[in-house]
């Protein structure tokens, strides 16, 4: 149990986080070496190619900011850049492990810093900032290391931070308008929410618009959430049956009771994620649970062009807002999942390359400088020392009302299923569908999944 404590608290610590505000729109100007104490002159020109894996791709807000980024450092120091981002689905996560074990890790990779990266940080192949310091001690100069969280494999940091996320609901009002149901609040109970999905699916819409037999990720947090506290919900159960197993057990069973009460979509267990969210954006369902990233994708969906921002539609995208999570029990409502949970790596094979050590350096330090941190960040959060005041114009409606909803959340806590990974995930998460359908105990299923955790 010290074990599962510390952990937690490694990741709780990054939890007290600068809130940064910075519109999507805008020039941003880099002053060389201002913010990060300067940069090596080996860095600042050449001609270095250097492989970069990041989750800045498909409908992520920043994939636009990133590749702006990107050519902006290009033109700056004659290097360059081969892009193998994705979106940080299950499949990308197994297809970067599988890199790192077969030697075909990138210089620099911005990924999660909770136990999907143990693997290769435990292999040594990833480059401790304590180390890179040692050489470099400007890096990550303008971050304060308290919100930098540790590696749960040895308490060192590893990966520089350039924005946090958040977990909440987004709402099709539209949807709710046309069936009666006024917007949730701060004190909105699951109570509450299951009478308004009774009301929704009345009306022909679907309350709830998941693909439990794609990615069922963010109810599977929210439900073991809503049966404990901030305080606990980073520990991991030894068994199914103490205390702590007993509330992801009551999770899994609260998920199927909505499954059961018909409140997914009837192809919950067929669809995929990128269909469910068509129907949402689409009028067709009224809630979305998922992360501070799917802002843009319902601003893209806005668009009549998803690649050009000119052709928002702002009377569509005003139809959409964002609240909290139905809370129970001990959790508020306002009682969010956030955090610094991803960050650039640089790897062991980039810094022992003499060619390719100083610029996967200033390319870091370039994507976390003071300047573009802030554009990453955008409604979420940061770990600078100084987050800068922005213009409340630079953002969009949907933006606006993000901000409005982090002013009240109560705490932020750390996600768990970054702990509780890999195969560990296997038995509830693609096991979801047969939960929910009653084909496996939801006790079977923990069961199973901690089992492997406590055996890895």
């Amino acid at each position: 149990m010290m074990k599962k404590r510390m952990m937690a608290a490694m990741l709780t610590g990054a939890m007290v986080l600068s809130m940064t505000a910075c519109g999507n729109s805008g020039n941003t100007a880099r002053t060389t070496g201002a913010d990060n104490g300067g940069l090596t002159p080996a860095a600042s020109t050449g001609s270095v190619e250097l492989v970069v894996t990041t989750t800045f791709a498909g409908e992520d807000t920043n994939a636009q900011n990133y590749k702006d980024a990107v050519r902006e450092w290009e033109s700056k120091t004659g290097n360059s850049i081969v892009d193998t981002s994705a979106n940080a689905d299950e499949t990308f996560k197994a297809r970067v492990t599988t890199d790192f074990e077969t030697g075909s890790e990138p210089d620099v990779l911005f990924f999660f810093n909770g136990a999907d990266s143990n693997s290769f940080i435990e292999a040594g192949k990833v480059v401790p900032i304590d180390e890179i310091r040692a050489e470099y001690p400007d890096y990550a100069a303008n971050m304060n290391d308290d919100l930098i969280p540790a590696s749960l494999v040895d308490g060192k940091r590893y990966a520089v931070p350039a924005n946090g996320i958040w977990e909440a609901m987004f709402v099709n009002m539209e949807v709710l308008e046309a069936a009666g149901v006024a917007k949730p609040g701060a004190d909105y109970t699951m109570d509450q929410f299951k009478a308004d999905c009774e009301k929704i699916k009345e009306a022909g819409y679907a309350p709830i618009v998941a693909a439990l037999g794609n990615i069922p990720h963010y109810w599977w947090e929210f439900a073991i959430f809503n049966n404990q506290s901030p305080e606990t919900h980073l520990e991991i159960p030894e068994n199914a049956g103490d205390e702590i197993g007993q509330t992801w057990v009551a999770g899994m069973n609260d998920i199927k009771e909505l499954y059961e009460l018909g409140y997914f979509p009837e192809n919950t267990l067929s669809a995929t994620d990128d269909e469910t969210f068509a129907m949402f954006t689409e009028g067709k369902a009224a809630f979305l649970l998922d992360g501070s990233w799917k802002v843009g994708g319902i601003v893209g969906a806005c668009q009549s062009d998803p690649n050009d921002p000119a052709t928002l539609d702002l009377e569509k995208l005003d139809k959409f807002d964002v609240t909290y999570v139905p809370g129970q029990g001990d959790r508020k409502a306002t009682d969010l999942i956030g955090g610094l949970t991803s960050g650039y790596f640089i790897t062991r094979k980039a810094w022992d390359d003499p060619a390719k050590k100083a610029a996967a350096v200033d390319f870091v330090m370039y994507m976390t400088s003071d300047e573009l941190v802030p554009k990453f960040a955008q409604h979420g959060a940061s770990a600078l020392k100084n987050a800068p005041e922005v213009d409340p114009a630079q953002f969009n409606i949907l933006q606006v009302k993000a901000m409005d909803m982090m002013a009240g959340a109560t705490s932020l806590t750390g996600v768990v299923q970054d702990i509780f990974s890999g195969d560990c995930r296997v038995s509830t998460f693609d096991g979801m569908p047969e939960i929910v359908t009653g084909r496996v105990a939801a006790e079977d299923a923990v069961a199973e999944g901690l089992e492997l955790y406590h055996n890895q």
